[in-house]
């Protein structure tokens, strides 16, 4: 049989979980291996897994379970390593609820496995055909024996995590979360209310990337108006971060808490390989789940401090510098962050990093993502040093104090 293995999150590979997981299943099945979510590309690189973990496209989980029920997969196991079993099961809760609402085979297996070596590891069956149950349930109970995890069901789960009616229950034909609330107010305008489940106080809340608050209570709630975030419930709304998150929706949403990457381990560093007669110089602006697209680059601009940090972390990886534009606003989303040498790190006055990088990109870029310089007889080293006194001349006519790290 052929059987799918979406991998989810940084934490399942620096445990050495998934790949144990994954040489335990290849005993007895075809398997194919594919990342669900961005930041676990860094863990694949550095544990060198790349050519068993397929990293080559930005996925979400629910739709790396989607193409590999689209591709005939016999099953297919969703490994996750949550900060904690409820957050976990209630990621595994999300993701099977989107993969219903796109494109659910109802006759293919999905298993979740999570927090394995853990004392509360589980593996939730969140759709098991009967007439396929003879075929897994075998490898299911040597999946629990190997590991030393518990099976948790998907009630369980919604009895613990959700209010919910009978009648709402998970099931096959279920479409939507009720977790989330959407109503109308008398003004016509849209509000929904999302709920967000194992929160520690004091852990940055990101939706889609950007770091838009912190908690200071283990219950927390983001509140939203038409797609704009107004209030989070238990927590301290970041008021800079939600100007550049911009309208959402909510429900759809990705939202985490806490760092990034919990684990602090070791880089593996790739030979970078340039053309010696150009260099490429791209420009990255709060986006720095896209940096993976710049890795044939040879120097980055980036704006923004959580896209400096997260960007000159992956990019040292692939020995490529960086010229960060930041204003000290850092969250720190990373146990350790890294950067490669010769890069250049701006500290602006606070709230100015958005409008020196709208002049860079104007200026420097003409409003194109990337430009090549001919080098001829220019090191990178070099093109780095006139970039810097270009920025520099830049911020003085804007009378902006800053200072260079």
């Amino acid at each position: 049989m052929n059987i799918g293995i979406v991998v989810h999150g940084p934490n399942i590979i620096d445990s050495t979980y998934a790949i144990k997981i994954i040489k335990f299943l290849s005993e007895y099945f075809n398997v194919s291996c594919r990342l669900g979510g961005t930041m676990g590309r860094t863990a694949v690189i550095d544990a060198a897994l790349e050519d068993i973990i397929d990293i080559s496209r930005k996925l979400v989980p629910s739709d790396s379970i989607s193409i590999f029920a689209d591709e005939g997969a016999d099953g297919i196991f969703l490994l996750n390593y949550g900060k904690s079993s409820t957050t976990g099961h209630v990621f595994g809760y999300k993701v099977v609820h989107h993969y219903m609402d796109k494109n659910f085979h109802k006759d293919i297996p999905l298993i979740q496995i999570e927090r394995p070596g853990e004392d509360d590891g589980s593996i939730i069956i969140w759709n098991l055909p009967s007439n396929l149950n003879d075929n897994f349930r075998p490898i299911i109970d040597m999946l629990i024996d190997e590991f030393n995890i518990i099976e948790v069901s998907p009630k369980e789960i919604e009895d613990k995590h959700f209010v919910i009616d009978d009648s709402e229950r998970l099931n096959l034909s279920l479409n939507s979360s009720s977790e989330d609330k959407q109503y109308s107010d008398k003004d016509s305008s849209v509000k929904i209310i999302r709920h967000i489940h194992g929160v520690s106080p004091g852990e940055n809340i990101l939706v889609n990337g950007t770091v838009i608050g912190k908690s200071n209570s283990s219950k927390l709630s983001l509140v939203s108006v038409n797609g704009i975030i107004v209030e989070i419930i238990g927590g301290e709304i970041k008021k800079h971060g939600v100007e550049k998150l911009g309208k959402i929706d909510l429900n759809n949403a990705i939202v985490k808490t806490g760092l990034l990457r919990r684990s602090e381990i070791e880089p593996r560093v790739i030979k970078h390989e340039h053309d010696e007669n150009q260099i490429k110089v791209a420009f990255l602006d709060h986006a720095a789940e896209d940096v993976y697209s710049l890795k044939n680059m040879d120097l980055i601009i980036t704006v923004g401090d959580d896209t400096t940090l997260l960007a000159s972390d992956i990019l040292f990886r692939f020995q490529i510098p960086i010229i960060g534009i930041t204003d000290g606003d850092l969250d720190k989303l990373v146990e350790k962050g890294y950067k490669s040498n010769d890069s250049i790190i701006f500290q602006l006055e606070e709230g100015n990093d958005d409008i020196l990088g709208s002049k860079i990109f104007t200026e420097l870029f003409n409003n194109q993502n990337c430009f090549i310089i001919n080098s001829n007889s220019l090191s990178l080293n070099q093109i780095i040093d006139e970039l810097k006194e270009e920025i520099i001349e830049i911020i003085k006519e804007m009378n902006i104090k800053y200072i260079i790290k």
